[in-house]
Formats: C-alpha cells, sequence, structure tokens
C-alpha cells in the first residue's frame, strides 16, 4: 500500500481512477513544465526576443521522455524544485546554443504554477464531462419515477409522501450548479503565471507584458491582471469547489446507504459477483461504492481548510505556504474524480424496488397520510381541532396497531366530517404528491439543456 491509497496498484481504484492519477503521475508534471517552458520560447520568439529556429529547437527537445529522471530526483532533494534541473536538462537536449535562451524572464514558480494550471485545465474538463454524465443520468431516472410514491422521510422518520422521481431529481440538481460554478470559477482559475524574480519582469524590461500575453495565447490560457504568486485565491477556490461538489456526492451516497438498508431496502447499488461482500457473511451486499464515496469527500473537506491557509503569503514570495498546495490540491482532483466515477456507476446501474417502496409507504398503517387529512378537515372543523382530531386518531392507530382509516372511521367527531369515500381518497399517496411532478419536470429541462 502506498502512503496515499489513491496511488496504490491496490487501493488505487477505489479512491481514484486512472484518468487523474495519470494527469499527476511525475511523467505528466513534468511534460507539463516543459510543455509552459517550449510555450514561452514559442511566445518570445515571436517578439524577436528568442531566434526562431532556436524556439523550434527547444519545442523539439521539450518532451519527458528525453529527460533524466534520476538527475532531476536527486537536484530535487538538493535544490527543492524540480525546476533547475528541468532546465538544466533541456538545455543538455536542445544544445548550449539553445540552452541560452530557454527559461527567459521566468522563475520557478512561475513553471510550476502556469504546469499545476495547465493540469487543472485538463481536470476541470474531466470533472465537467463526468458531472454531466452523472447530472442526466439521475435527471434519466427522475423522469422515469416521475410520479412512483416513496415515503419522505424528515429526521428519518415518515414525514409525507414524496415520490423516487423527486429524490432523484434533488440528487441531480446540484451538479447542474456545480457546472455552473466549473463555468464561473474556469475564467478566474486558468490563467498564466509569469512575474520573474519578484512579479515585476524587470528582466524583460518593456516586453514583459507581452510576453506573459503571448504565453497565455500558445497555452490558450487567460492573462491576469499581475502575477500572483503570493496571491493563492485562485487554486484555494479551485479546492472549495471541489468539496462542494464532493459535498453534494455525499449526501447521494448517505442516501443510497440509508436506503439499501435491510430494514428499507428500497434501492441498491449495482450487484456483481463478490461485490460488497463480507469475508464471512455471504448474504452480505454492502453499499461499497457509496461507502468509499464518503470516505473520499470525507478527505476532500479535510483538505480544504490546508488550501485555504495557503492563502496567507508573505510579501512577494511565500515561505512555506504555497508549498504545501502539492500535498492537497491534486489529491482533492483525484479524490473527487474517484468519488464521481463512483457515483456514476451507483446512478447507472441503480436497483430500484418499486414493491418495497409501496410496502414502506403502509408501514404506518396510513400515518404517513395524516397531514392530508387534517389539511381536509381544516376548511370543516378548524386547523386547530383538525390537527387535534387527528393526532387522536394517529395515537390510537400507534397504539392499538390497526390502520388510521379504521381509526378516522371510528371517531364519532369526525364521522360526520368525512365521508368512507373520502377517507380512501385521503389515504392514497399517489393523491398527495403536490408539485412534485413539476419540480421534477423543471430539473429533467434543467438537464436536458446541458452542452
Amino acid at each position: 500500500m502506498s502512503i496515499n491509497p489513491a496511488d496504490s496498484q491496490i487501493f488505487g481504484t477505489l479512491y481514484g481512477t486512472d484518468e487523474t492519477r495519470a494527469l499527476f503521475s511525475d511523467h505528466a508534471h513534468l511534460q507539463f513544465m516543459l510543455d509552459v517552458e517550449a510555450a514561452l520560447a514559442r511566445a518570445e520568439s515571436k517578439l524577436g526576443l528568442v531566434p526562431a529556429t532556436i524556439a523550434e529547437t527547444i519545442v523539439r527537445a521539450a518532451r519527458a521522455e528525453n529527460l533524466r529522471l534520476e538527475y532531476i530526483a536527486d537536484s530535487t532533494r538538493r535544490v527543492g524544485y524540480p525546476v533547475v534541473a528541468l532546465v538544466k536538462e533541456l538545455g543538455r537536449i536542445a544544445g548550449d546554443e539553445a540552452a541560452r535562451y530557454i527559461h527567459l524572464g521566468a522563475t520557478t514558480q512561475d513553471i510550476l504554477d502556469t504546469a499545476l494550471v495547465l493540469q487543472l485545465q485538463r481536470a476541470f474538463a474531466i470533472m465537467r464531462r463526468d458531472l454531466i454524465a452523472l447530472a442526466r443520468t439521475l435527471a434519466d431516472r427522475a423522469a422515469h419515477f416521475r410520479d412512483v410514491p416513496i415515503a419522505g422521510r424528515t429526521h428519518l422518520q415518515h414525514a409525507v409522501p414524496t415520490t423516487f422521481g423527486l429524490k432523484c431529481a434533488a440528487w441531480a440538481l446540484p451538479f447542474v450548479t456545480h457546472l455552473e460554478r466549473l463555468g464561473q470559477a474556469a475564467p478566474r482559475v486558468l490563467v498564466v503565471q509569469f512575474g520573474g524574480a519578484a512579479g515585476t519582469l524587470a528582466a524583460l524590461g518593456a516586453d514583459g507584458p507581452a510576453v506573459v500575453e503571448g504565453l497565455a495565447r500558445e497555452l490558450a490560457l487567460g492573462v491576469p491582471d499581475l502575477p500572483w504568486h503570493a496571491q493563492r485565491d485562485r487554486f484555494a477556490e479551485t479546492a472549495a469547489l471541489l468539496g462542494l461538489i464532493c459535498g453534494s456526492l455525499s449526501k447521494f451516497a448517505l442516501d443510497v446507504t440509508l436506503m439499501m438498508q435491510t430494514e428499507v431496502a428500497e434501492v441498491s447499488e449495482p450487484h456483481e459477483e463478490g461485490r460488497g461482500g463480507s469475508s464471512t457473511m455471504p448474504q452480505k451486499r454492502n453499499p461499497i461504492a457509496s461507502e468509499y464515496i464518503l470516505g473520499a469527500t470525507r478527505a476532500v473537506h479535510a483538505l480544504v481548510p490546508v488550501m485555504l491557509g495557503s492563502m496567507i503569503a508573505d510579501h512577494e514570495r511565500a515561505t512555506g505556504p504555497w508549498q504545501s498546495e502539492s500535498l492537497a490540491l491534486p489529491q482533492c482532483v483525484a479524490l473527487t474524480a474517484g468519488a464521481l466515477a463512483h457515483a456514476r456507476s451507483i446512478a447507472e446501474g441503480m436497483i430500484v424496488n418499486t414493491e418495497r417502496i409501496r410496502r414502506n409507504l403502509e408501514l404506518t398503517g396510513g400515518s404517513i397520510m395524516a397531514e392530508a387529512i387534517a389539511t381536509a378537515l381544516a376548511g370543516r372543523i378548524g386547523r386547530a381541532a383538525a390537527e387535534a382530531a387527528v393526532a387522536r386518531a394517529c395515537n390510537r392507530s400507534i397504539a392499538e396497531s390497526v390502520p388510521l382509516a379504521t381509526t378516522l372511521r371510528d371517531d364519532p367527531e369526525l364521522r360526520p366530517h368525512l365521508s368512507d369515500a373520502e377517507i380512501d381518497q385521503l389515504m392514497d399517496p399517489a393523491r398527495y404528491l403536490g408539485s412534485a411532478g413539476t419540480f421534477v419536470d423543471r430539473v429533467v429541462a434543467r438537464v436536458g439543456a446541458l452542452r
């Protein structure tokens, strides 16, 4: 087992995805840094600061497979950052003449930060794809079960009927909102970092702003108003957004876990041989995907404060806080991606037991319809009297284990106000769903508009 299970060959598929592991691998990280150096050479060549032929040589040399990883690792241990060795390696590969122009005007943090932004650019695309897929699957479920009554629960107790479609819509809608947040955050987060030694770009003279703009164009990133070496809100915002996504994933996973309980058994995760089993209890089908969602999202929520703490940076370059970002942000991305993958699997293969849903609606002998009855009576005998009378009937129903309809029919004070036909109608959950269908339709339409 590795220190971080998301990187483990054994546990990796439970806590992350191959896609995000590859995105944050050593090879990928080095390549992203090389991409920044190559883009910088191209941008500066277009301004006449680097000969065009030299820039082409640098671009051709900027491949991670050309690097001596042992040399870079050894240098990083001594220097504290990989960029010094990376630049030397790139110069070795490109040749002495080209080496003079590599990293022109840049500082270590420019390369590290912009490489991380490029990784986040890919991560945002992954998150967007998976959020859309999850929202669409849940919206399809919502439409399919639009009018299927289910016990609504508050404080883990039966409250009034709702629909399973509305539960699915309530799971789906936050992911639509998170997609909006992701789109709003992208222009703020996906910007180039280039400020030189202390954020002035003095080494480039009057060409500094033009180099920043050219570098941004080469990398398809935004242009910041100024270098942000000590302004870490962009990365903190990213972590906070991932924390919000994880909060919604946790709600979904917790609901599924509760609905999978043996005594409830309304929903279950997709099953395959051995999935969620026990080493001693062969009958078990544990909510294994939901459990890993909850585990991963708790870890992300614990890491968000680390990213917020990284914002407390001194002067023009922080003495430590930003180094903690590399401990937290890649984990936030990987764990969120892993939780999203589990959620998609649950949503796509969810087994819904409509018979058990119907039986659970009847567990309280009709008491779940108490509000409907009190509402109907309020116009006839007043709200206070109606609520008192229905409470009396419910208490008797519970104490004597008889259906609520029976206690209503036996109550001499209520009998003049409720016919047998009215009682039968009022006891039907399908007749007391309010605007559930309308709300489902709204969410399905919102999801359908996603592109």
